[in-house]
């Protein structure tokens, strides 16, 4: 009489290898995440310097309001004190 006993090689393997990619998958999600979130960071602070080089030469409306919503500064005074030490 012979006995058998299946044991599966493979359930160790499987399992690592998944939580193996599960790791990667996170891993990347999460550079990915930082990533685009320095990129805004770095796009508003390019276009609040261009718009306040903008206002010290050409003192229109338009520009105010856009830097009015970037830098949530009301007042026009404030906005332009702000201009002048960003800018320098």
């Amino acid at each position: 009489m012979r006995v058998e006993i299946k044991t599966d090689q493979n359930r160790f393997s499987d399992k690592l290898s998944l939580s193996f990619a599960i790791s990667i998958i996170t891993f990347f999600a999460i550079l990915f995440t930082n990533i685009s979130i320095n990129i805004n960071k770095l796009t508003s602070y390019y276009e609040i310097n261009y718009l306040c080089r903008l206002i010290l030469i050409d003192k229109s409306q338009n520009n105010f309001k856009k830097l009015s919503k970037l830098t949530k500064q009301l007042k026009k005074q404030k906005i332009w004190d702000f201009c002048k030490e960003f800018s320098f």
